[in-house]
């Protein structure tokens, strides 16, 4: 550089990379206006703090809505592998038979 000017051309590049080509799409199902009368999936995995978090969402979502039923799904590792085929089947049978799902991560 000479008399502070700049002698060269640069390129600019973008740090986002399109790693993903799958378009967005919304949920696959309508969200519920009421919780009144439903059953509530409380999903949570094995971490330490997963358990307690849903037990206290249990408790308030009953205080708020008396009439809800809930169903518990442990997953059987720190990450969510419901998906795998050793747990698929059972997974999906506990889906099939609840209106909606909360998910807990115990970190």
């Amino acid at each position: 550089m000479s008399n502070g000017k700049l002698n060269g051309q640069y390129e600019v590049l973008s740090p986002w990379a399109e790693a993903d080509p799958v378009p967005y799409r919304g949920l696959k199902t309508s969200r519920l206006t009421d919780l009144e009368g439903k059953k509530i999936g409380l999903f949570c995995n094995i971490k330490r703090a997963g358990g307690p978090i849903q037990t206290v969402i249990e408790r308030k979502l009953k205080e708020k809505y008396p009439t809800i039923e809930t169903s518990w799904y442990r997953g059987r590792t720190f990450s969510v592998s419901e998906q795998d085929p050793e747990n698929k089947d059972k997974f999906e049978e506990w889906i099939k038979g609840v209106d909606a799902v909360i998910l807990a991560v115990g970190d």
